[in-house]
């Protein structure tokens, strides 16, 4: 099953993804589920939220890798969506 989780972080918080940033790339890399990851920027070009497309058995399982983000322990994010995708293209 497919997960998309789009977060946005809470407003000023750059310098938490900046400290959480390697721990969260190794989560990243090391959990086996992640398709496709990468960060949102703001018109300034900067960081300011995440997008990461999961491959898990279901969705407990998508919540429980969320759980488990360095940026969601660190409270980087002001809101964090999990839904159900389906790859059409590409």
């Amino acid at each position: 099953m497919l997960i998309a989780l789009m977060a946005k972080d809470k407003d000023g918080a750059l310098q938490t993804r900046l400290d959480n940033r390697d721990a969260h790339v190794a989560h990243l890399k090391d959990s086996g589920v992640v398709v496709h990851a990468g960060p949102f920027l703001n018109d300034d070009g900067k960081m300011c939220g995440s997008l990461a497309i999961l491959d898990v058995a279901d969705m407990a399982a998508a919540k429980e890798w969320a759980a488990q983000d360095p940026y969601a322990k660190a409270g980087l994010f002001a809101s964090c969506e999990l839904i159900q995708w389906n790859k059409v293209i590409g």
